[in-house]
């Protein structure tokens, strides 16, 4: 029987090397296995960040970057947000109040959204 914990995320990336200086200075982490078509990430939670590239992966990549979003928690978005803005990185919304609670959504090399959000507290 498949696990019900998600343990893994792909992204399909254009350049290895980039992508992973990018979440390696996003994070302040060291990639764990590093070779030119990919590179892993064990994130804090034990989750594990792949990043493969597009043109070696099987079978073919069709989907182009955006269409699926990482989310991570934070308990100051703006802070977040003034700390990326220091690190140059590319963003498609600025902090924001949504029915959720305040976000942004970054974009790494490659166009994948990169959101962070804290929730609206339940009362």
């Amino acid at each position: 029987m498949v696990s019900n914990h998600l343990g893994y995320v792909l992204l399909f990336v254009k350049n290895v090397a980039i992508s992973a200086d990018f979440y390696g200075k996003l994070f302040n982490l060291k990639p764990v296995e590093l070779a030119p078509t990919f590179a892993l990430f064990v994130l804090g939670n034990g989750v594990k960040l792949g990043l493969w590239s597009r043109y070696t992966a099987e079978p073919l990549v069709m989907a182009e970057p955006g269409a699926v979003e990482i989310c991570f928690n934070t308990d100051n978005v703006d802070e977040a947000y003034d700390q990326w803005g220091k690190l140059g990185i590319a963003v498609a919304q600025a902090p924001t109040d949504m029915d959720f609670g305040r976000t942004f959504v970054a974009l790494d090399p490659d166009g994948h959204r990169i959101r962070v959000l804290k929730l609206h507290s339940k009362n």
